[in-house]
């Protein structure tokens, strides 16, 4: 008899890899069951679990947060919490969908407040493009960055946060993944989904001119 595979854990980096599996079905286990699974490492009741209650924190999170696309980030981030957390979790005192919830509470906190960290430095980086205009920098610097913060306004809002505390503030990835709260592989994928669109954008114009 051919034994059992079982699909290896992805990284915390890979959040989309953990909430995706083909063979979960959602009406197979009951709640408890599911439960008991994750807390033992059962990758497929992790599956199962975000198939059925991945909706619900989904809409919590995108009712406080008010963006779809932050949501769909902080729903995986709730779900990565989770696996990475399972220890923590005890069937005997609350269910499961309670659990989430309350992880899914502390992840919206998370996300609103490195939303005001976000809107105080791009205050704080428009005082300093003023400033610097005004000062003897020569014109091709600013006609870049000009140029740039044009082309970051474009982006999906996700992708123009990244862009900016990576070319504005000068953050690493990494730095930037603390920063934020988002999983560092979320902050690779939209920093390079953002610099390929950004220079889509400009090769564009370049050829254009």
């Amino acid at each position: 008899m051919t034994p059992h595979r079982t699909t290896a854990v992805p990284a915390p980096t890979e959040a989309d890899a953990l909430l995706v599996d083909a063979f979960a079905d959602p009406a197979a286990l009951t709640d408890e069951e599911i439960a008991r699974g994750l807390v033992d490492g059962d990758e497929h009741c992790l599956a199962v679990a975000y198939q059925r209650w991945g909706r619900l924190v989904h809409t919590l999170a995108a009712r406080a947060l008010g963006d779809s696309r932050e949501a769909e980030d902080v729903t995986q981030q709730i779900f990565v919490a989770a696996w990475r957390g399972r220890a923590n979790f005890r069937p005997d005192r609350g269910t499961l969908p309670a659990w989430l919830t309350g992880i899914t509470r502390r992840k919206i906190a998370d996300a609103l407040t490195a939303r005001t960290r976000r809107t105080e430095l791009a205050v704080t980086l428009g005082r300093s493009l003023e400033h610097e205009s005004r000062t003897d920098e020569g014109p091709e610097r600013i006609l870049d960055r000009m140029v740039v913060t044009e082309e970051l306004s474009r982006l999906p809002r996700a992708q123009r946060d990244v862009l900016e505390l990576a070319y504005f503030a000068d953050l690493t990835q990494t730095q930037i993944a603390d920063r934020t709260g988002m999983p560092l592989g979320t902050v690779k994928s939209h920093a390079r989904r953002g610099l390929l669109s950004m220079r889509h954008s400009l090769e564009l114009a370049g050829a254009g001119r």
